[in-house]
């Protein structure tokens, strides 16, 4: 079945992190991607083990910083409902190709730019990573325990989720539009700002009086006793969510707990009831049931889980396991 995406045609300069990410999204349903790669330059991983390059159309080397390289991506451009680029702002139109450039060889064009920082700002020019941007948006105050220093979720929150997943959907907005009026446009995806736009709730909370801006204080960043992580005797880790006044009673009667919700007690109490039995005891109790649960599987072990293979959460097409493309599209049949 052809993808979702069947019939767009994006050109991705290839990079690293999160324009790579865009360009699997897009390719994963459907669209024609052709990659771009400089000339001369080993990539950061071996082929055979990159999931982010996977699903393109073609790969084309190219010497950008030549005339001929310069012009094969500005032929390209042409046909193209798009293109992705991640270079530092003002690279592009030192290599000629930039959006005044590609967008008058091609007005339909969306010309779509991933940076850390933005296209301008004070820091736009400054080098960066995942770690910087979150910092800077606020959203990296938020993770971490009460009384200790903040810990980066590795790299999904500004890379992956404010960076490439947000590129994916402006590219598709922006060509919904030339659709339909004609006109491309110029995206400017910082991943400063897309950190930031995946902590609106976070935002919304605050303004309402019901997050403080301590971290491990509040009732999502591990403040809550009903909402974290808890070893078990094997040193195995289960996680708990029991949000809801109905499914926290349903781990309270599973485990026997005596402290309700909010009592002072609760932590010390649930924390000593898991460490009592192994990672598997508690996935046999409570998997399934209302009670919010879930074991924290390693790397090795999430592929094999029962509810990830039988919904295909991971395939192994080049013989290591990696992540499906996601999410689903049913289409009904007549």
């Amino acid at each position: 079945m052809a993808g979702a995406l069947e019939g767009i045609r994006i050109v991705e300069l290839a990079g690293l992190g999160p324009a790579p990410f865009a360009g699997m999204m897009l390719a994963d349903h459907g669209a024609t991607v052709i990659r771009v790669e400089r000339e001369g330059r080993s990539p950061a991983i071996p082929p055979e083990f990159d999931i982010l390059a996977r699903s393109r159309a073609s790969t084309v080397r190219l010497d950008l910083k030549s005339e001929k390289g310069a012009a094969r991506v500005r032929e390209l451009a042409r046909d193209a409902d798009g293109l992705i680029e991640g270079f530092r702002p003002g690279a592009m139109e030192r290599l000629g190709l930039g959006p005044g450039v590609l967008l008058e060889d091609n007005p339909r064009l969306v010309y779509g730019r991933m940076t850390g920082w933005g296209q301008e700002g004070p820091l736009a020019q400054a080098a960066g990573h995942d770690i910087n941007y979150i910092a800077l948006s606020g959203a990296l105050h938020t993770y971490g325990r009460a009384g200790e220093r903040p810990v980066p979720p590795v790299n999904a929150v500004a890379d992956f989720g404010g960076g490439g997943m947000l590129l994916a959907f402006a590219m598709l907005a922006g060509i919904l539009a030339a659709k339909r009026t004609g006109k491309g446009q110029v995206i400017d995806c910082a991943m400063v700002d897309g950190s930031a736009l995946l902590s609106a709730l976070t935002w919304s909370l605050k303004a309402a009086g019901m997050w403080k801006d301590e971290r491990g204080s509040n009732l999502l960043d591990t403040g809550s006793p009903f909402y974290d992580v808890y070893e078990c005797s094997d040193g195995k880790y289960v996680a708990v969510g029991a949000l809801e006044p109905q499914f926290f009673a349903v781990l309270k009667d599973e485990l026997g707990l005596a402290s309700g919700q909010f009592d002072p007690g609760l932590r010390d109490e649930l924390a000593a009831a898991i460490l009592e039995r192994p990672r598997d005891h508690w996935c046999r109790l409570l998997e399934g049931s209302d009670a919010c649960f879930a074991p924290v599987l390693s790397l090795a072990e999430a592929p094999d889980h029962p509810h990830n293979r039988a919904r295909g959460t991971f395939r192994s097409p080049r013989g290591f396991p990696e992540p499906a493309p996601a999410p689903r599209f049913t289409v009904k049949e007549d």
